[in-house]
């Protein structure tokens, strides 16, 4: 899985992964099937006027950074995400919490404690589960 080096805690959603027009181009992606740029490029202009090239450019780099799949059928090139967006955004958020803790240990910890305040009793239910788990091992 690919790691995201820059998170964007001022941003919310997607955007704190990716820049704004990677961002509407995976949220296309994943709500749909493999696309060719063209495709998606239509997609993006009922929002505003947004450049062949440029789109071209922004998805050919998520294949560099390796989040889509490009596959040459003929003259055209499909692109797909690489994972589902469960997948990546798990992916994402797990990796950041082991970078987390690793910097910043029980502040982190507490932090999230904190955290549960404002979130619902499912979500409590499931940490207290998982705690007794992990005292299991």
């Amino acid at each position: 899985m690919v790691r995201i080096r820059k998170f964007k805690m001022n941003e919310s959603g997607l955007n704190r992964f990716f820049g704004p027009l990677e961002a509407k181009i995976m949220d296309i992606l994943w709500d749909g099937t493999e696309m060719a740029i063209k495709e998606v490029q239509h997609v993006l202009e009922r929002e505003k006027a947004t450049n062949f090239n440029t789109v071209m450019t922004v998805m050919n780099r998520l294949v560099e950074k390796g989040i889509l799949h490009k596959r040459i059928e003929g003259r055209k090139s499909l692109y797909k995400p690489i994972h589902s967006r469960e997948v990546f955004l798990h992916t994402q958020s797990k990796e950041m919490t082991h970078e987390l803790m690793n910097e910043f240990g029980s502040v982190v910890v507490n932090h999230m404690l904190d955290a549960l305040e404002d979130v619902d009793d499912d979500l409590v239910a499931k940490l207290e589960q998982k705690i007794k788990d992990l005292k299991k091992e």
